[in-house]
């Protein structure tokens, strides 16, 4: 008789494989993405319409809600993405190198939205777009980070060595991100503490802290909607040699059908 730890054990290795987690994927992407058109346009009404004008920075102070969960997410996203990386060096998983590479586009462009909101945010608050601020500076070299990893696997024609070099990057750069987090603690920066944390009470209104929680929840269900939208494109490139791809792209083919042609 099976033990449930048993089966939970063998359901992970079943979909370890990108045959029988492409199916998976397509059932999924459709779930995530409403979820994140919800929450967005939840947290869009709430921060801009809802919540009250900060006392202090005015209207200006609104492009938190689309800066802070931008933040949170590119170092959110890299962290994902290096433990993939992890996985992928240790137990040589092809879907584990497929993840990191999926995540890392999605990882940038955040990082991108993060420096570019904290500009129009830094403009009327310090009185310029732009300091070579502690946190400033090491998000930067987070964007530089991921267009890095995605310039290293471009420049290899071996998916495997690209696989390989690309995880070792993303590795070594993993220790920007506490650097990121704690940069306000360590060094006397212009930027702003967190507004959020576990142990204290928050250091804003209820209905700014809701707009808040929303947008990053938004960005977080885009973040794996997007991810499995791009793994299963990578998924095919580079399976197109195995057969069940071309069982599984033949029009007409159902979920169910797919899924049982790739445990097959």
């Amino acid at each position: 008789m099976s033990t449930p730890s048993s089966s939970t054990g063998s359901l992970w290795f079943r979909y370890a494989s990108p045959a029988s987690f492409y199916p998976l994927a397509g059932r999924l992407i459709p779930w995530f993405g409403a979820v994140a058109a919800i929450l967005a346009a939840a947290g869009l009404y709430v921060g801009f319409i809802v919540a009250p004008t900060d006392w202090q920075q005015g209207e200006a102070y609104r492009i938190i809600f689309i800066h802070v969960p931008a933040a949170w997410m590119a170092m959110f996203a890299y962290l994902v993405m290096a433990f993939w990386c992890a996985l992928s060096l240790a137990f040589n998983t092809r879907l584990s190198a497929m993840m990191a590479q999926a995540l890392a586009p999605t990882g940038a462009m955040f990082a991108f939205v993060s420096l570019w909101t904290g500009a129009f945010w830094g403009r009327p608050t310090w009185g310029a777009y732009w300091v070579w601020d502690a946190r400033l500076t090491s998000t930067l070299i987070l964007l530089f980070l991921y267009l890095g990893f995605i310039a290293l696997r471009a420049s290899i024609d071996d998916p495997r060595r690209a696989d390989r070099a690309a995880a070792l990057l993303a590795l070594v750069g993993a220790i920007n991100v506490p650097i990121i987090y704690f940069s306000v603690r360590w060094w006397n920066t212009l930027h702003q503490g967190s507004s959020i944390s576990m142990t204290a009470a928050p250091k804003m209104a209820h209905t700014m802290l809701t707009a808040m929680l929303l947008m990053t929840l938004a960005a977080w269900a885009y973040t794996i909607a997007v991810a499995l939208h791009r793994v299963r494109s990578i998924i095919v490139e580079r399976e197109a040699l195995s057969g069940w791809v071309g069982e599984v792209e033949r029009p007409g083919n159902s979920a169910s059908t797919m899924a049982g042609a790739a445990t097959r």
